[in-house]
């Protein structure tokens, strides 16, 4: 045990040795492209190249450094914008006064492993030996960068544990909102999070609701997608295929452009780098696959490195969002001067200076800088590396205590913590107006420009503003767009891509099995269901008295229907009233006339009169049937109907009793006539009538009948008719009425054999025979029959037994009175009953 311990403290001695020793940097340091030496240093990482080539790794040498060809124009751009900043800074009379900035940028080649290269070299600088241990103070107080998403995750990540702050001007990539992962990272450039919601909202506005979805497979790419399809899918947007695919990825490529190929989508959201743009769209063209419309983001849309003649067939008339075109005063005319000096190395001037430089000839080539200045008034990421320079400058102005007249505390060492606790307060306005500031996620205020792929006269691509969105406003107006300015994929006509067409007013939406919500059939709305909105998911119930509209699309009143005197029916029914009315009249009339002949008299002529009476006011209470339902009608058509034919039926039933009573009379000994002479018989008339009165009289007083709706029949018709109120009441009067014509039918049967010259009574058995019959029939049709034809049978009721006691009562009368009045004498009736007795 104690040598154990003896041999630790030996290893311990001699770590503390080995700790004392210089810090040394193990292999090469990678050297910056761009650099220069100042008070403060601020590093930077562009993709200055887009193409890295490197040997194999045999892991049997020491790797050799990439070596980048392809220059990419545009950012280098950005490192002669951060140049051109650092050096207004440093002449700034207000900013930083006594403080010089120096800078190293390095090229990252657009690859991952020269990115961690580079950033390595940032962090640890160019010296060989920093000092006697590794503990010491980074030699660069901020880095700017990176272009790409994924790299700016390395470049964070790498720098996080050290408290570095990186200030990106294009990475928008949400995850890089993690504070907690990446706590000293801030960008120049907002959230992807706001360019997703907004990829989603033009998609909605100009109506298209099936879309296709193509993005990198990186940071960048993957969280912005999944940005776009979660708001997507909340404003009712489907995607019929979402795929994606990395620029070293040839074969995931081509089953993206087979998927384009073989959807059904006119619409692409495209949410790619530029890179891997360019490998699309010239795969795209090589397949003659035009006519899409492109959805594009700020990575690509105003790249002028896709403009070719053959792409423009592509992305011809493409929409997206761009950072806002912005003029940096004075970084055009250093441009073109510092590149003049490159491009041709030669000077006009006399002195030292031009003593190494070759004179200049008279004309010099300008083609050589053909492309590289075109897009300089355009300064979109340009702005945001601006930006960031003076980010980092205000920040350190605040930490060395730097005042106007007197300068900056150039003895205090700045620490990388304090810059980004200082950066996370800056809020300054550039001279181009824009407010710098960081949010909590260390973004600023997400602002885009819309614009718009369309040819100019000349034939050369512009990318034209049609728009705008900024998150800074109200949500009603963070978007506006103007859609005459749009030069549209195929045309000047905007495309429509839907999986199923809208679906009118006046039907809804069903979807379809196993397909997403945007694809659906059109069903029709049910009768009496509506929709009045374009892609209507649910049909709306008409109210109780309204019924939908042909076209389902509106709900109308609905048709009033009751038994009229206008219509056809009601007319029939109107004129077989008054017939049977005119008849009884003209039969009135002719017994009048004929009042002292036998016939007549034999047949108790103050009963036919009564009988006539009433008949006539039964063909006249049908009337009341017809028409719209009122409160008084409804109670009058049925009390009426009631009354009349119970005064009817006990006028015949007098005169039943007359005739059974006439013929005891004639026998020896009877006095019975007495009994039931013509004041018994008007007060037996008058009596079975008050019970039916008294019957009407408690129907009305405890629940009359009263007009309503009945719906129930036909659902778009309105039925006005009469309810019954009771229907006790109603049956009440109905039965009374069948007990009395039962009685006088029993009666009038049992005096069918009397002589004669008093017949009438096997006419009244027949008439109570119809009479029976035609309200028999007439339960079971009107509890059947629908609407105004439940009227039309009542009235046809009334008229049929109407008819039938009037024809079986007085037309054999009228036939002897008219035809045979030789037989209307009293000879001939004593005759006849003498023959009979005999």
């Amino acid at each position: 045990m104690l040598l154990f311990l003896y041999i630790l403290l030996c290893f311990f001695q001699l770590q503390a040795k080995v700790g004392n020793t210089p810090c040394r940097m193990m292999g090469e340091s990678k050297h910056p492209l761009l650099f220069k030496d100042g008070d403060v240093t601020i590093g930077a990482l562009f993709p200055v190249h887009s193409i890295e080539t490197s040997s194999s790794f045999k892991f049997t040498q020491k790797p050799q450094f990439l070596s980048c060809s392809s220059v990419n124009l545009r950012d280098f751009r950005l490192a002669q914008i951060m140049i051109f900043a650092i050096e207004e800074i440093n002449k700034s009379e207000s900013l930083l006064p006594n403080i010089s900035i120096g800078y190293r940028i390095y090229d990252t080649c657009s690859s991952r492993l020269s990115s961690m290269s580079a950033t390595v070299g940032l962090m640890n600088g160019l010296e060989i030996e920093a000092g006697d241990t590794c503990k010491g103070q980074p030699p660069i107080h901020a880095i700017i960068g990176e272009t790409e998403s994924s790299a700016t995750v390395i470049l964070s990540r790498t720098t996080g544990p050290f408290k570095i702050p990186v200030i990106s001007h294009a990475a928008s990539c949400e995850c890089l909102s993690n504070r907690k992962e990446y706590p000293s990272f801030f960008r120049t450039i907002s959230s992807d999070y706001h360019q997703g919601r907004a990829l989603a909202y033009i998609v909605k506005h100009f109506g298209w609701s099936w879309v296709g979805a193509v993005n990198s497979d990186n940071d960048y790419g993957n969280n912005g997608m999944a940005i776009f399809l979660n708001t997507a899918q909340k404003e009712g947007i489907c995607v019929e295929y979402s795929v994606k695919f990395y620029r070293t990825e040839p074969e995931k490529l081509k089953k993206v452009v087979d998927t384009i190929k073989t959807g059904t989508v006119k619409v692409i959201v495209a949410f790619v780098s530029f890179l891997e743009m360019g490998l699309l769209t010239e795969q795209l063209s090589i397949q003659n696959i035009t006519g899409l419309q492109m959805v594009g983001v700020e990575a690509w849309i105003t790249s002028k490195t896709l403009i070719t003649p053959t792409t423009f067939r592509v992305l011809g008339g493409s929409l997206g969002f761009a950072i806002r075109k912005v003029n940096i005063e004075g970084f055009a005319d250093y441009v073109i001067k510092a590149f003049w000096d490159t491009a041709f190395p030669c000077s006009h001037g006399q002195g030292n200076d031009s003593q190494i430089k070759v004179n200049c000839s008279s004309y010099q080539d300008l083609l050589l800088l053909k492309n590289y200045n075109e897009d300089v008034p355009e300064h979109r990421f340009s702005s945001n590396v601006y930006k960031a320079v003076y980010a980092v400058a205000h920040s350190l102005h605040s930490l060395l205590k730097c005042k106007t007249q007197e300068g900056c505390e150039k003895g205090l060492k700045i620490q990388p913590q304090q810059v980004v606790e200082a950066l996370k307060k800056v809020n300054f306005t550039v001279k181009f107006g824009d407010c710098v500031f960081f949010d909590s996620t260390g973004a600023t205020v997400a602002r885009y420009e819309v614009v718009n792929w369309q040819k100019d006269f000349d034939g050369s691509v512009q990318f034209k503003p049609v728009g705008y969105y900024d998150a800074s406003l109200p949500i009603d107006t963070r978007f506006v767009v103007n859609t005459e300015n749009i030069l549209w994929a195929g045309g000047k006509l905007k495309p429509s891509s839907v999986c199923s067409e809208s679906c009118p007013p006046g039907t809804r939406k069903a979807a379809q099995k196993g397909r997403p919500v945007c694809c659906y059939d059109c069903i029709p709305c049910a009768e009496g269901e509506i929709s009045y909105e374009t892609d209507s998911n649910n049909c709306k119930q008409c109210p109780v008295e309204y019924w939908s509209n042909d076209e389902k699309n509106k709900c109308v009143l609905k048709a009033v229907e009751f038994l009229s005197f206008t219509e056809v029916m009601g007319i029939v029914l109107v004129f077989f009233s008054l017939f049977g009315v005119g008849i009884t009249v003209l039969v009135a009339l002719l017994f009048y006339s004929k009042k002292d002949t036998p016939i007549v008299k034999a047949n108790n002529s103050e009963l036919s009169f009564l009988l006539l009476f009433s008949l006539t006011l039964c063909f006249l209470c049908s009337l009341t049937f017809i028409g719209r339902p009122t409160e008084w009608s409804c109670m009058l058509r049925h009390t009426a109907f009631g009354i009349t034919f119970v005064l009817c039926i006990s006028c015949v039933l007098g005169k039943t009793i007359v005739v059974l009573m006439a013929f005891k009379a004639t026998l020896p000994g009877s006095n019975v006539m007495k009994w039931f002479g013509p004041a018994k018989q008007r007060l037996s008339v008058f009596a079975f009538t008050l019970i039916q009165v008294l019957i009407c009289v408690l129907w009305l007083t405890t629940s009359p009948p009263f007009p309503s709706k009945n719906m129930k029949y036909y659902k778009e018709i309105i039925i006005l008719e009469c309810s019954l109120g009771s229907t006790i009441g109603f049956w009440a009067v109905l039965g009374y009425i069948g007990i009395l014509a039962v009685l006088c039918f029993i009666l009038s049967f049992l005096a069918r054999k009397l002589p004669d010259n008093f017949n009438e009574a096997k006419f009244i058995t027949f008439s109570m025979l119809i009479f029976c019959a035609v309200w028999i029939t007439f339960i079971p049709a009107y509890v059947s029959s629908p609407g105004k034809f439940t009227v039309a049978v009542e009235i046809f009721a009334i008229f049929s037994s109407s008819t039938g006691l009037l024809f079986c009562i007085f037309a054999p009368k009228c036939y002897i009175i008219l035809l045979k009045p030789e037989k209307n004498t009293k000879q001939h009736m004593v005759g006849k009953t003498t023959s009979k007795f005999y």
